[in-house]
Protein backbone atom coordinates (compact mmCIF):
# COMPACT_ATOMS: atom_id res chain seq x y z
CA UNK A 1 0.00 0.00 0.00
CA UNK A 2 2.71 2.33 0.74
CA UNK A 3 4.17 1.81 -2.32
CA UNK A 4 0.92 2.69 -4.21
CA UNK A 5 0.83 6.00 -2.38
CA UNK A 6 4.63 7.41 -2.53
CA UNK A 7 3.79 8.71 -6.25
CA UNK A 8 1.10 10.79 -4.96
CA UNK A 9 2.88 11.80 -2.36
CA UNK A 10 5.81 12.76 -4.85
CA UNK A 11 3.56 14.39 -7.08
CA UNK A 12 2.04 17.05 -4.30
CA UNK A 13 5.46 18.24 -3.42
CA UNK A 14 6.88 18.46 -7.53
CA UNK A 15 7.03 21.99 -8.85
CA UNK A 16 5.53 22.77 -11.94
CA UNK A 17 7.56 24.08 -15.18
CA UNK A 18 6.59 26.57 -17.42
CA UNK A 19 8.71 27.26 -20.56
CA UNK A 20 6.51 30.65 -21.57
CA UNK A 21 6.19 32.03 -18.14
CA UNK A 22 2.87 32.89 -16.47
CA UNK A 23 0.22 34.54 -18.99
CA UNK A 24 -2.80 36.39 -19.06
CA UNK A 25 -1.73 37.99 -15.40
CA UNK A 26 -1.67 36.26 -12.24
CA UNK A 27 -4.18 33.61 -12.68
CA UNK A 28 -4.01 29.48 -11.97
CA UNK A 29 -0.64 29.75 -10.30
CA UNK A 30 -1.16 32.58 -8.03
CA UNK A 31 -4.63 30.82 -6.91
CA UNK A 32 -3.16 27.53 -6.42
CA UNK A 33 -0.28 28.87 -4.02
CA UNK A 34 -2.64 30.63 -2.07
CA UNK A 35 -3.58 27.33 0.12
CA UNK A 36 -0.26 26.45 -0.96
CA UNK A 37 1.79 28.25 0.75
CA UNK A 38 -0.35 29.94 3.37
CA UNK A 39 0.62 28.01 6.89
CA UNK A 40 -3.35 28.18 8.17
CA UNK A 41 -5.05 27.33 4.69
CA UNK A 42 -2.45 24.47 4.27
CA UNK A 43 -2.96 23.45 8.06
CA UNK A 44 -7.01 23.67 7.29
CA UNK A 45 -6.98 21.66 4.48
CA UNK A 46 -4.55 18.52 5.74
CA UNK A 47 -6.91 18.64 8.54
CA UNK A 48 -9.85 18.08 6.58
CA UNK A 49 -7.88 14.86 4.76
CA UNK A 50 -6.97 13.91 8.09
CA UNK A 51 -10.52 14.36 9.43
CA UNK A 52 -11.79 12.44 6.45
CA UNK A 53 -9.53 9.11 6.51
CA UNK A 54 -10.30 8.87 10.52
CA UNK A 55 -14.09 9.17 9.41
CA UNK A 56 -13.54 6.31 6.61
CA UNK A 57 -15.92 5.17 4.24
CA UNK A 58 -17.58 8.08 1.93
CA UNK A 59 -16.59 10.41 4.58
CA UNK A 60 -12.99 10.66 2.28
CA UNK A 61 -14.29 11.55 -1.07
CA UNK A 62 -17.62 13.53 0.69
CA UNK A 63 -15.70 15.49 3.10
CA UNK A 64 -13.07 17.08 1.22
CA UNK A 65 -15.68 17.63 -1.65
CA UNK A 66 -18.06 19.68 0.68
CA UNK A 67 -15.03 21.88 1.62
CA UNK A 68 -14.54 22.62 -2.01
CA UNK A 69 -18.19 23.35 -2.47
CA UNK A 70 -18.37 25.88 0.29
CA UNK A 71 -14.99 27.26 -0.43
CA UNK A 72 -16.20 28.27 -4.04
CA UNK A 73 -19.32 29.97 -2.13
CA UNK A 74 -16.97 32.17 0.08
CA UNK A 75 -14.47 32.73 -3.07
CA UNK A 76 -17.22 34.23 -5.28
CA UNK A 77 -18.39 36.27 -1.83
CA UNK A 78 -14.95 37.33 -1.50
CA UNK A 79 -14.24 38.07 -5.41
CA UNK A 80 -17.65 40.66 -5.03
CA UNK A 81 -16.63 42.03 -2.25
CA UNK A 82 -19.68 40.83 -0.06
CA UNK A 83 -18.55 41.62 3.64
CA UNK A 84 -18.16 38.51 6.05
CA UNK A 85 -17.39 39.52 9.19
CA UNK A 86 -13.95 38.10 11.40
CA UNK A 87 -12.85 35.82 7.80
CA UNK A 88 -8.85 35.54 9.76
CA UNK A 89 -10.39 34.72 13.10
CA UNK A 90 -12.68 32.07 10.96
CA UNK A 91 -9.72 30.49 9.34
CA UNK A 92 -7.24 30.35 12.79
CA UNK A 93 -10.57 28.50 14.41
CA UNK A 94 -10.37 26.38 11.76
CA UNK A 95 -7.04 24.87 12.59
CA UNK A 96 -7.75 24.95 15.90
CA UNK A 97 -11.33 23.11 15.71
CA UNK A 98 -10.21 21.14 12.92
CA UNK A 99 -7.13 19.93 14.67
CA UNK A 100 -9.09 19.24 18.12
CA UNK A 101 -11.79 16.53 15.75
CA UNK A 102 -8.97 14.74 14.77
CA UNK A 103 -7.14 14.95 18.45
CA UNK A 104 -10.32 13.60 20.14
CA UNK A 105 -11.18 10.85 17.57
CA UNK A 106 -14.64 11.00 18.10
CA UNK A 107 -16.63 9.34 15.20
CA UNK A 108 -18.80 12.26 13.42
CA UNK A 109 -21.63 11.87 11.83
CA UNK A 110 -20.81 12.31 8.16
CA UNK A 111 -23.47 15.31 7.37
CA UNK A 112 -22.11 16.76 10.36
CA UNK A 113 -18.46 16.56 9.23
CA UNK A 114 -19.58 17.83 6.33
CA UNK A 115 -21.23 21.09 7.62
CA UNK A 116 -18.70 21.39 9.98
CA UNK A 117 -15.86 21.40 7.54
CA UNK A 118 -18.07 23.54 4.57
CA UNK A 119 -19.05 26.50 7.70
CA UNK A 120 -15.34 26.70 7.40
CA UNK A 121 -14.40 26.72 3.46
CA UNK A 122 -16.39 29.81 3.98
CA UNK A 123 -14.26 31.31 5.49
CA UNK A 124 -10.93 30.18 3.27
CA UNK A 125 -12.84 30.58 0.11
CA UNK A 126 -13.62 33.99 0.85
CA UNK A 127 -10.04 35.14 1.86
CA UNK A 128 -8.99 33.57 -1.58
CA UNK A 129 -11.80 35.33 -3.76
CA UNK A 130 -11.06 38.90 -1.49
CA UNK A 131 -7.14 38.48 -2.28
CA UNK A 132 -7.70 37.81 -5.87
CA UNK A 133 -5.11 39.97 -7.52
CA UNK A 134 -6.28 42.95 -10.04
CA UNK A 135 -5.16 41.25 -13.13
CA UNK A 136 -5.92 38.03 -12.14
CA UNK A 137 -8.59 35.71 -14.19
CA UNK A 138 -11.33 35.24 -11.75
CA UNK A 139 -11.48 31.55 -12.98
CA UNK A 140 -7.94 30.82 -13.28
CA UNK A 141 -7.35 32.24 -9.90
CA UNK A 142 -10.51 30.15 -8.97
CA UNK A 143 -9.46 26.72 -10.84
CA UNK A 144 -5.57 27.34 -9.20
CA UNK A 145 -6.87 27.34 -5.39
CA UNK A 146 -9.80 24.78 -5.79
CA UNK A 147 -6.67 22.36 -7.86
CA UNK A 148 -4.13 23.84 -4.92
CA UNK A 149 -6.69 22.67 -2.12
CA UNK A 150 -7.38 19.31 -3.91
CA UNK A 151 -3.58 18.72 -4.02
CA UNK A 152 -3.57 19.30 -0.02
CA UNK A 153 -6.87 17.22 0.48
CA UNK A 154 -4.78 14.14 -0.98
CA UNK A 155 -2.02 14.89 0.64
CA UNK A 156 -4.01 14.77 4.27
CA UNK A 157 -5.99 11.27 3.30
CA UNK A 158 -2.72 9.57 1.95
CA UNK A 159 -1.45 10.97 5.48
CA UNK A 160 -3.98 9.53 7.38
CA UNK A 161 -3.79 6.01 5.79
CA UNK A 162 -0.22 5.91 6.35
CA UNK A 163 -0.48 7.17 10.36
CA UNK A 164 -3.28 4.40 10.62
CA UNK A 165 -0.93 1.69 9.18
CA UNK A 166 1.84 2.93 11.38
CA UNK A 167 0.00 3.53 14.12
CA UNK A 168 -0.35 0.07 16.33
CA UNK A 169 0.57 1.35 19.23
CA UNK A 170 1.15 4.89 19.39
CA UNK A 171 -2.14 6.58 17.68
CA UNK A 172 0.06 8.80 14.96
CA UNK A 173 -3.16 10.52 13.73
CA UNK A 174 -4.88 11.83 16.93
CA UNK A 175 -0.94 13.33 17.55
CA UNK A 176 -0.88 15.45 14.78
CA UNK A 177 -4.11 16.72 15.65
CA UNK A 178 -3.12 17.64 18.63
CA UNK A 179 0.00 19.85 17.24
CA UNK A 180 -2.24 21.11 14.22
CA UNK A 181 -4.88 22.32 17.33
CA UNK A 182 -1.98 24.34 18.97
CA UNK A 183 -0.95 25.88 16.28
CA UNK A 184 -4.56 26.86 15.45
CA UNK A 185 -4.48 27.82 18.97
CA UNK A 186 -1.35 30.09 18.28
CA UNK A 187 -2.96 31.47 15.23
CA UNK A 188 -5.66 33.00 17.24
CA UNK A 189 -3.22 34.69 19.68
CA UNK A 190 -1.95 36.44 16.04
CA UNK A 191 -5.38 37.52 14.69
Amino acid sequence: MRTRLLPLLLLAWTTPVFAHGITHGAGFMTGFNHPVLGLDHLLAMLSVGLLSTQLGGRAIWTVPLAFMGFMLVGGILGLYGVALPLVELGIALSVLLLGLAIALGKHIPLLLAMGFVGLFAIFHGHAHGAEMPALASPVLYALGFLTGTAVIHLLGVALGIIMQQLSRKLPLLRLSGGVIALVGGYLIVGV
